[in-house]
């Protein structure tokens, strides 16, 4: 437009209707695209139900072609709250979104019938038994600094349940933005989501009774800036199970800038980070942690974890169980203090719960660079294990540094190891084990590099027991051990390759050998 125009009174009359016109195609009337709830019956006072309301300002917005649906500062009692496309829920400071006591007249919907509900847990069957969820959505949004408060929440569920179990939960949807809100005592997930593609997860605080987030079988995921505390279950959790009915790789997946944890739960989001001491057993908490599994038929591929810290938790976890292929991972900066059972754990099983025929899993091309793991339980070493015809393969490690409580005895390296292939997957299904650095069995082409493990007290196992490996080159290993203990005891090992190690003379086998000791 010519600017000289509007240099004359009847110049600037002629232009604006103009300018109005292009106005009015630009620039949406306020109110049209922001739909508050209690414009729509919520009451946000804490005791009337909100979801019938919270669902209606949904329902416009969706009629409307899309739009923000705020939740001003108020306490909502809810039941289901049903998202749809093109929609942003804002639940804005001071919000809080309470998941309602089941009962009689509480809006709550049940698990819907599914195709397969045999090789998967109940609740990675059933999504529409949750406080908020959405099914074969594209671009929905679920954002603001408020809280969604599980309260009446189950924490479990078996066939023939009704009650809702998680606070988040989407199916086969697109485009989805998870992002500043708070998740307390969410339920057995805070987050389930199953078939989602293009998936963000950004600066979400998690302080919950079950797993924060469970990313099954989804693709194009980035999770960044999370703080999910766990005591009773898994933190960031990657799955890829049958719940879809068919073979769905959760890939492409970054997870940075992260903090897992195990702090009484609470205890994190009031500051007090209360710690219960660690039962004797290990099935009971803290858990926390990063883990891939144990729901896995799927696969996980071509995932990055960088810039990630776990304190007083259980330690990262790797498992293919139900026949997937774990393969193009890389794991990098990752501090790790007070870990409650193995630090690093890289597990071939073969439950199998799968469709008749699926092959037992796969696990390689895995990279994990740049760890620090200091005051771990001394009763587990790192665990590296496939089952027998099944090795972990091309695996490397380097530059790590594990400084673990020690005391271990002569009986405890003497222990002969269970396979325990064909159980739930966790390192406390080994027990305690012969090494206090790393336990590495059925594996091949392992590469170890930089590698310092050292008791903080005197251990009477080895560092290193290996058994049954097939290529494996240590470099630059630095260990401590006691008078008359080995560092390394070698068990049915052939390409074995030893150099430049503080103290350890250079040793190369190359034929098999049943058992040798140094």
């Amino acid at each position: 437009m010519n600017h000289q125009m509007f240099q004359s009174p009847k110049a600037l009359l002629f232009a604006l209707p103009l300018v109005l016109i292009l106005f009015s195609f630009t620039v949406k009337p306020p109110g049209e695209t922001f739909f508050n709830v209690k414009n729509y019956g919520a009451k946000g006072d804490g005791k009337n139900m909100d979801s019938p309301g919270i669902n209606k300002a949904i329902d416009a917005a969706a009629i409307a072609g899309g739009g923000t649906v705020y939740l001003p500062a108020g306490n909502y009692l809810s039941g289901s709250i049903h998202l749809k496309s093109n929609i942003a829920l804002l639940i804005d400071q001071g919000a809080t979104i309470i998941a309602a006591e089941p009962g009689a007249g509480v809006p709550y919907d049940y698990p819907e019938i599914t195709e397969n509900d045999i090789y998967q847990d109940f609740g990675h069957s059933h999504w529409h038994n949750s406080l908020i969820w959405g099914e074969k959505l594209e671009n929905i949004s679920i954002i603001g600094t408020g809280t969604i408060f599980g309260k009446g929440l189950a924490h479990n569920g078996r066939k023939g349940d009704v009650q809702p179990n998680k606070s988040i939960s989407l199916k086969l949807c697109k485009n989805v933005l998870i992002r500043d809100i708070t998740i307390a005592h969410g339920g057995w997930f805070g987050i389930l989501a199953t078939g989602v593609d293009n998936l963000t997860i950004d600066n979400v605080k998690e302080d919950t009774n079950r797993d924060g987030m469970d990313i099954d079988c989804c693709q194009y995921v980035n999770i960044s800036n999370c703080k999910v505390n766990t005591p009773l279950d898994d933190g960031i959790c990657l799955k890829s199970s049958f719940a879809l009915n068919i073979f769905r790789a959760t890939q492409n997946v970054t997870i940075t800038n992260c903090i897992v944890s195990g702090y009484d739960e609470g205890s994190f989001l009031d500051g007090s980070y209360r710690r219960t001491p660690p039962s004797n057993s290990f099935d009971k908490g803290p858990f926390g942690r990063i883990k891939f599994g144990t729901e896995s038929n799927g696969g996980f591929k071509n995932i990055t974890i960088s810039n990630c810290v776990f304190d007083y938790c259980r330690g990262l976890a790797l498992e293919t169980t139900d026949g997937a292929s774990i393969e193009d991972v890389t794991i990098n900066n990752i501090t790790m203090r007070d870990i409650v059972n193995s630090p690093i754990y890289l597990r071939i099983a073969s439950r199998m719960r799968a469709p008749v025929g699926t092959p037992i899993g796969q696990m390689h091309r895995l990279i994990i660079s740049n760890v620090v793991v200091y005051n771990a339980d001394a009763r587990q070493a790192s665990i590296l294990s496939g089952v027998p015809g099944g090795d972990i393969n091309d695996i490397s490690l380097h530059d790590i540094r594990i400084y673990t409580k020690g005391g271990g005895t002569k009986d405890q390296a003497a222990r002969e190891m269970p396979e325990v292939e064909k159980t739930y997957p966790e390192p406390e299904r080994h027990g305690i084990t012969s090494a206090y650095g790393f336990y590495i069995r059925h594996a091949s082409n392992i590469d170890m590099q930089n590698i310092k493990v050292i008791p903080i007290t005197e251990d009477l196992r080895p560092a290193f027991v290996i058994d049954n490996v097939a290529g494996i080159d240590l470099r630059n290993i630095n260990t401590a051990h006691a008078i008359n203990v080995p560092t390394f005891t070698l068990i049915n090992v052939k390409n074995f390759s030893l150099t430049e190690s503080p103290g350890l003379t250079d040793t190369k086998i190359v034929e098999t050998i049943s058992k040798k000791e140094f």
